[in-house]
């Protein structure tokens, strides 16, 4: 059985996707999920690395999806949009942010903890 280490998330208001790949790229799962559904589905995955767009909403994600033991990688858009092979849809999204997080060229963005930040 192929074993999941890249986890790619398009996040969205209502319904987010997910593209679960292997060391190799190959693809595992591609699953739309309900943003209730989606922390309780990454619980149940083995401890890897969780990659999505930076945004002001995936900062919270970040830190909930490190609470469940995965590392959080955030990636600027520029950056994800060279591997969007066919038209834009959160599928195809999620599947190039997997894809875009393991090149080592890829430029990350820092995740926010609620303890940088001296006015909360």
């Amino acid at each position: 059985m192929n074993e999941v280490t890249m986890i790619g998330v398009d996040l969205a208001k209502s319904v987010f996707q997910a593209h679960g790949a292997t060391a190799a790229g190959e693809p595992v799962f591609r699953k739309k999920l309900s943003r209730g559904q989606f922390l309780k589905f990454l619980g149940e995955q083995p401890s890897c690395v969780v990659a999505m767009e930076a945004c002001a909403s995936s900062h919270y994600w970040g830190r909930e999806i490190m609470k469940l033991g995965h590392e959080v990688r955030l990636i600027p858009p520029i950056y994800v949009k060279p591997f969007v092979k066919r038209q834009k849809n959160d599928a195809n999204d999620a599947e190039a942010i997997a894809e875009a997080a393991v090149r080592p060229q890829c430029g990350l963005c820092l995740l926010n903890r609620l303890s940088n930040n001296p006015d909360r």
